[in-house]
């Protein structure tokens, strides 16, 4: 099994080192030793999207994360879970929890107003990625979840940061979207026919 010790490293290091592992050790096993929440979900989730079978183990304040079954277990995708090639995959990234300068009152309403409005985008919306400020839209208590709850059941995949949830101490409140780390963003924005940056 090869081990791979992530202490003390930031988003996405361990993620990136998971990843090396996974592709230079057809072993079928892996475990990623971190010592932070935001990385243990974000090393978990990824596993877990290349086909492992993902256990955790916290050990006097580290998470050993084990992924056991190897790539290519998971299943291939169906033809209706693909995109139509002729629709646009646009994403969006929030970056804040306001809408422009001046007004905090303000800009929160112009945010609020924006994210209740994305739906009009229809289908070609395809992420949208929250980080920074923007990962409080997210959280309990937060005016938006009702409105990206309802994006979520249309199908937009939304992905929260997990180190700015864990920045702000919010990854227990998070309550809507996926955790999710800088190489998935970026994945995601190579991906995407159109990025829009709010």
């Amino acid at each position: 099994m090869k081990v791979i010790d992530a202490r003390g490293l930031a988003c996405p290091a361990p993620v990136l080192m998971a990843r090396d592992a996974v592709e230079t050790d057809a072993g079928g096993r892996v475990k990623v030793i971190v010592n932070d929440r935001a990385s243990k979900e974000n090393v978990s989730l990824f596993l877990e999207s290349r086909g492992f079978h993902v256990s955790v183990d916290e050990r006097d304040g580290d998470f050993h994360i084990t992924g056991e079954g190897g790539p290519g277990a998971a299943a291939a995708p169906s033809a209706a879970d693909l995109p139509d090639a002729d629709l646009k995959k646009i994403m969006v990234m929030v970056t804040t929890d306001r809408m422009g300068y001046g007004d905090d009152t303000l800009g929160l309403k112009l945010m609020l107003n924006f994210i209740k409005t994305l739906r009009e985008m229809g289908s070609e919306l395809w992420r949208l990625v929250l980080v920074n400020n923007g990962v409080k839209l997210a959280v309990t208590g937060s005016a938006a979840l009702e409105d990206l709850n309802s994006l979520a059941a249309a199908g937009v995949t939304i992905l929260v940061c997990g180190t700015c949830l864990t920045h702000f101490d919010l990854l227990h409140e998070k309550q809507v979207g996926e955790t999710t780390n800088m190489l998935d963003i970026v994945t995601a924005m190579q991906l995407a026919d159109k990025v829009v940056n709010i």
